[in-house]
């Protein structure tokens, strides 16, 4: 369910926007929609794992209200960002 430090830091490696970058907003939604994409695996066999659910329920808040803030701060990235990860429909 937790993704691994090799995973990680392909993540961070990609969506980061300098060289020691690691904490924007590109890069915590960009790991956070990988946690949520593998829990969302787990769920297809574990359909009663409810607790788990709660913990997804909360990554998907988090990341919505930076995907908010991203958007009210800089509405280029933000667009960049959600073409990048396919969040949007």
């Amino acid at each position: 369910m937790s993704i691994t430090r090799e995973e990680k830091g392909r993540v961070i490696g990609t969506y980061r926007l300098t060289e020691t970058d690691s904490g924007s907003p590109e890069v915590q939604v960009a790991l956070l929609t990988t946690r949520i994409n593998n829990l969302t695996g787990h769920f297809k066999t574990h359909k009663k794992d409810f607790h788990s659910r709660r913990g997804l329920l909360k990554l998907v808040g988090q990341r919505r209200r930076l995907l908010n803030y991203l958007k009210s701060a800089s509405a280029p990235r933000y667009n960049k960002l959600i073409a990048d990860l396919g969040l949007r429909k």
